[in-house]
């Protein structure tokens, strides 16, 4: 792991502990193309640096390797995955699939259940551009809530086949909702950078059979 630590938030400092802020009124939708859609609300957990600590030091990161372009590659960031059975790391990452599967009920039509993680390291650790397409999202409009926490990464979003691109700084506590048909129609990406960057772990929701 990266020797570069994570420096405590200032909004963070003094709080008795994490919790959500609330979604109805604050979190802001942008439109995109296609009927594609972003909605965007920095910081939605506060008090989120216990949460870093226990998903840098207690979560059982994996290391995998994938195909690619006919060689086997070391994937450039850690991996773990929750099929929605299994607990997860931190009681407040339960209550945010809670407060995500409430809130969107009327337009996803189903709870949020599974969570995948990923650790990136360092700025060498990103993820190319792609979009969720090994489930139900190849074909039907869905939803992905990612939550972040540590260090501040751009998620990057472009359209299948061309066009202007769009940046979302994520930082700590920093909630992003791809909805709508932006997994067919558009792609998303954390690119490496050379800056010195400490952790950060991104948390995904994602209703069953979305991959």
């Amino acid at each position: 792991m990266s020797q570069l630590a994570y420096q405590p938030s200032m909004l963070d400092l003094g709080d008795d502990g994490p919790r959500l802020g609330r979604l109805a009124g604050q979190i802001r939708r942008h439109s995109l193309s296609r009927g594609a859609w972003v909605d965007h609300l920095p910081g939605w957990v506060r008090g989120s640096d216990a949460v870093l600590d226990t998903l840098l030091h207690e979560v059982d990161w994996r290391a995998e390797r994938r195909v690619m372009f006919d060689n086997e590659v070391t994937v450039p960031r850690l991996l773990r995955w929750y099929d929605g059975h299994e607990p997860l790391p931190h009681p407040v990452l339960t209550a945010a699939r809670s407060r995500l599967s409430e809130h969107y009920a009327a337009e996803l039509g189903e709870p949020f259940v599974t969570a995948g993680m990923c650790l990136y390291r360092d700025g060498r650790d990103s993820v190319a551009w792609h979009g969720d397409t090994l489930g139900r999202s190849a074909h039907e409009d869905t939803m992905v809530a990612i939550v972040s926490f540590g260090s501040p990464r751009p998620l990057l979003l472009r359209p299948r086949g061309g066009g202007p691109s769009r940046r979302f700084p994520l930082g700590h506590g920093d909630l992003i909702v791809m909805g709508g048909s932006c997994q067919r129609t558009w792609e998303h990406a954390v690119p490496k950078t050379t800056r010195a960057v400490a952790p950060r772990v991104s948390v995904q929701f994602r209703p069953v059979g979305v991959a």
